[in-house]
C-alpha cells in the first residue's frame, strides 16, 4: 500500500513538472519577441491604455483581454481593450516591453509596471524605479542608445 501511495506521489509530481515545463517553454518563446510573465501575460497584467489615459498603472483583467505579439494583455475595461485594438503600437511600450535602461545599454532586464514614464506619447518601462532614476538622468540620451541597440537586440531575441 504504502508503494503505491510513493508511486502516485511520484506521477503526480511528474506530471506537475511536465505541464510546468510545457508552460514555461511556451511563454519563453512568446517572451522572445515581448517580454510577459511566465504565463504570457504583459506588463504583469497591467493596462498599458491606462498609463496614458489615468497617468498611473491600473491592474487590468482576464476579463477584458487582448492577443498581440504573441502574449496576453490584459485591460481595466472594455474601451481600453478596444482602444488598444485599434493602434497597439500607440500603448505598447518601447523596446518588446525590456527595461529601456537595459536595451540603451545593450542587453535586456524584464520590468515592474510602478516604474513607468510616457515620453513623446511612447511608454517606458524599466526594472525598478531605481533603475528609473537613473535612466532619468538623460532621458534623450538613453532614448538614443536604445533606439540604436534595439534592432540588434530584437533580431538576437528572434
Amino acid at each position: 500500500m504504502m508503494t503505491r501511495l510513493i508511486n502516485l506521489r511520484s506521477v503526480a509530481i511528474a506530471l506537475f513538472v511536465a505541464v510546468l515545463s510545457l508552460t514555461t517553454i511556451q511563454a519563453a518563446s512568446a517572451e522572445k519577441l515581448y517580454y510577459s510573465t511566465l504565463f504570457g501575460t504583459a506588463v504583469e497584467g497591467y493596462d498599458v491604455v491606462a498609463y496614458f489615459t489615468d497617468g498611473k498603472p491600473v491592474e487590468g483583467s482576464k476579463d477584458h483581454s487582448a492577443e498581440w505579439k504573441g502574449v496576453d494583455w490584459y485591460f481595466a475595461s472594455d474601451e481600453h481593450k478596444k482602444m488598444f485594438e485599434a493602434n497597439p503600437e500607440k500603448y505598447a511600450p518601447q523596446y518588446g516591453g525590456y527595461c529601456a535602461w537595459a536595451v540603451s545599454q545593450g542587453y535586456t532586464a524584464s520590468t515592474v509596471p510602478e516604474a513607468w514614464k510616457i515620453v513623446d506619447d511612447k511608454l517606458y518601462l524599466n526594472y525598478s524605479k531605481g533603475v528609473q532614476s537613473t535612466w532619468e538622468e538623460d532621458i534623450p540620451g538613453n532614448i538614443g542608445l536604445a533606439n540604436n541597440n534595439w534592432p540588434g537586440i530584437e533580431k538576437e531575441l528572434k
